[in-house]
């Protein structure tokens, strides 16, 4: 790799993986080319990049980012995924992925700018989606006002039950 490759690697490092909230470090080895085709599949699916780094250059990209507390995993066959994004959406492509073909394993995670150890990914995977998470706060914030509601026209209901017995028996009371 001359010098001018290293320069376009490490800003297009700099661009995907130095500005990512959200990043899991990998290790691959012992991965075949479709195994990796698919990861890659399943990563874009979930909206993410998949990239395997240059350590080297891997370093010198990150060095301004909050990921530069992880330059001790960036050893051996390492790969990147990452996203702006939906960082447990990423963790459940990557942990589905890795119970499939176990020579995928973790060696770090960066989730919103808070470093997370390989071993707490699986339970990131585990949490509810972003969706998930907003609709069922919304379904509790209107459950309150669901109730108010139903008793508001449960008396409003009752009131008109009683105006119509009562102009029930008033028709009986005339047709005597």
């Amino acid at each position: 790799m001359n010098r001018d490759d290293k320069v376009q690697a490490i800003s297009e490092f700099t661009e995907g993986i130095g500005k990512a909230t959200n990043a899991f470090l990998i290790e691959f080895k012992g991965i075949t080319v479709p195994q990796v085709t698919e990861l890659r599949k399943q990563v874009r699916e979930s909206g993410s990049e998949y990239v395997v780094v240059k350590n080297t250059l891997a370093m010198i990209a990150v060095k301004d980012s909050p990921l530069v507390e992880l330059r001790s995993k960036f050893t051996g066959p390492t790969a990147v995924a990452y996203n702006r994004t939906d960082a447990v959406a990423l963790a459940k492509a990557l942990t589905r992925f890795a119970k499939d073909v176990p020579a995928v394993t973790f060696k770090g995670a960066m989730l919103n700018g808070q470093i997370v150890p390989a071993g707490e990914i699986q339970k990131i995977a585990n949490l509810p989606s972003r969706d998930e998470l907003i609709s069922k706060l919304l379904y509790v914030l209107q459950s309150p006002i669901r109730g108010l509601a139903t008793v508001l026209a449960a008396n409003i209901r009752n009131l008109a039950v009683v105006i119509d017995q009562i102009a029930k028996q008033k028709n009986e009371g005339q047709a005597s």
